[in-house]
């Protein structure tokens, strides 16, 4: 009785083991998510231009870009790269907000999300990034020093790794992990999580490469990604470097929420951007 106790909990554990490192990539990326919401940037009466973008393995991405009046008036660039769930649509608070501090955003969604071709994957995300890069550098004319990375929850990552092939003005993480083999084992103690992860998004280990300034935003009442991720990000990086910390949960602690934040990270880009 005891052994058979024994071989169902071991099958158990097996699959569980079996189901995160073979669905892992149904765990970390969310495109199916409100994938019907097609919002745009004229719903808050900003001007935009639609965009698909080519990637170097030939998917097509969708995207925006929401200049900030003439070229004049216009501080820098922002490339927005969002969360692992929803898609720009769900991100137009974000352009409000870069809209008034005088920055143009570049927003896309990666392959698999919204309206891009394409599955979701690690590498493939990466490879989105350097789409929306030489789009802002090449067809948009904008130098690396006046181009901000901005990566949301997940997309931390993915600013991290775009910021280490390019030097742009600054980088800002909100809300990001320091890796998802962390993040696993802290949600699965009692799986060999970082034997199981093929997904890693290792930003802790990639911030050694960043040479631009950094701007870390994080919620110590974060419900998802622990704060502690995003003091470890801060403390890894080379400076200059500001921590900004918010309130909220992981999902209603945005940056844009109140205005002593948008504010900090107003002064932030002062600093940066010539």
């Amino acid at each position: 009785m005891l052994w058979s106790a024994l071989q169902i909990l071991l099958l158990v554990y097996l699959g569980l083991m079996a189901l995160i490192y073979f669905k892992q990539s149904s765990l970390v990326f969310l495109p199916e998510m409100d994938r019907g919401f097609r919002a745009s940037p004229a719903a808050i009466g900003l001007s935009f231009t639609p965009l698909k973008l080519a990637t170097t393995d030939g998917v097509s991405l969708d995207g925006w870009f929401v200049p900030a009046g003439t070229n004049r008036e216009t501080r820098g660039l922002v490339i927005f790269f969002h969360g692992n769930a929803g898609n720009i649509a769900h991100r137009l608070d974000y352009l409000r907000m870069f809209h008034d501090l005088g920055l143009a955003t570049l927003i896309i969604d990666y392959r698999g999300y919204g309206l891009s071709s394409g599955r979701p994957s690690e590498e493939g995300t990466y490879l989105d990034a350097d789409a929306a890069w030489r789009h802002a550098t090449q067809v948009r004319g904008f130098s690396a020093s006046r181009i901000v990375i901005f990566g949301e929850s997940l997309a931390g990552a993915v600013a991290v790794d775009l910021a280490a092939k390019n030097r742009p003005a600054a980088l800002v993480l909100a809300s990001t992990f320091t890796s998802v083999p962390d993040m696993g084992a802290e949600l699965y103690p009692l799986l060999p999580i970082r034997l199981l992860a093929h997904i890693r998004y290792d930003s802790l280990q990639r911030l050694a490469q960043i040479d631009c300034p950094l701007l870390v935003i994080h919620s110590r009442n974060d419900d998802i990604i622990p704060y502690a991720h995003g003091q470890r990000l801060f403390a890894a990086a080379r400076p200059p470097k500001q921590f900004l910390e918010i309130e909220g949960g992981h999902n209603d602690g945005f940056v844009f929420g109140r205005e002593d934040w948008v504010r900090q990270l107003d002064g932030f880009l002062r600093q940066t951007l010539p």
